[in-house]
């Protein structure tokens, strides 16, 4: 079955907050990204993150993103790979809740071997519950290289492709479609296109036709939503509804832009989406 995402349903999912709250009851994210030549999409995806909610952000980056990173977003932690400029290496200290690994992350064969070695283990730590899990950009691309790592994935594992990253990894798991691959494997893919389509394990899709612009038809735009994602699922929504609340707001605040700023479709760029997230939320508390 498909649903169309309306603004009444998205105003359902979110979440309040308690006035007595603190850090640590917005969850504690991972963002894995980054390689040389490639910092931006780190900085977009980590700078969406922090401005969706989440209450503690560390960004993995090779050792050339650190001045990167911790001038660009002071409000994150930042730790770094042994090499210069790609990763080698994919792990975290116990306590995090959520990790989104991808954007600009690079196909180095070292880059690979990390996370087919990650996949391979698990994400457990003893006595910590498994964190969510998002893969984006060259994350779906090692997936497409290395199909069998699919079935390593752990349930309700988001994937988010655009059309290209979908067609190879459909070429190379044989599925027919995107709900195929969710039903399959168990996972949420949410398929970037003019109407994203959100396909869930069980068979349903969310369509979002009411929100979004051909401004954010631009490089760093899928970036930026990795970043939501990653923001709501360390704050504790279910992999569905991180899904269908996270494409939602990026599109809205895409349209806040233009709507309520000083941009159009041409100049729109994934900065000014995230810039828009505090109107596209106070949209959907009614303020």
């Amino acid at each position: 079955m498909t649903r169309v995402i309306t603004e009444e349903y998205l105003s359902q999912l979110l979440h309040q907050r308690e006035p007595f709250s603190h850090k640590n009851d917005f969850g504690n994210a991972l963002l894995v990204a980054g390689s040389r030549g490639m910092m931006g999409a780190s900085l977009l995806a980590a700078r969406a993150c922090m401005r969706s909610g989440v209450g503690l952000l560390t960004v993995r980056v090779p050792r050339c993103g650190y001045e990167i990173m911790q001038l660009g977003l002071p409000e994150a932690k930042c730790e770094t790979d042994n090499r210069t400029d790609y990763h080698t290496h994919i792990e975290w200290h116990s306590g995090i809740d959520a990790v989104a690994i991808g954007p600009g992350l690079g196909l180095h064969e070292e880059t690979q071997e990390a996370l087919i070695e990650l996949l391979n283990r698990g994400l457990s730590s003893p006595g910590m519950p498994d964190p969510a899990l998002i893969l984006d950009a060259d994350a779906l691309n090692i997936l497409s290289l290395h199909p069998h790592l699919l079935d390593k994935l752990p349930k309700d594992t988001i994937l988010t492709p655009h059309p290209g990253e979908a067609k190879r990894l459909l070429n190379a798991t044989g599925c027919g479609n995107c709900l195929v691959m969710a039903m399959k494997y168990g996972v949420v893919v949410i398929l970037k296109d003019h109407y994203t389509n959100i396909h869930l394990p069980d068979g349903n899709i969310f369509r979002n036709e009411n929100f979004g612009n051909a401004g954010m038809a631009v490089g760093g735009s899928g970036d930026t939503l990795t970043g939501i994602l990653l923001g709501l699922r360390a704050q504790g929504y279910t992999a569905q509804e991180a899904s269908i609340l996270g494409v939602s707001l990026h599109a809205m605040a895409a349209d806040l832009a233009i709507e309520r700023g000083n941009e159009s479709e041409e100049s729109l760029l994934p900065s000014d989406i995230t810039k828009w997230l505090g109107a596209a939320f106070k949209e959907l508390q009614g303020d």
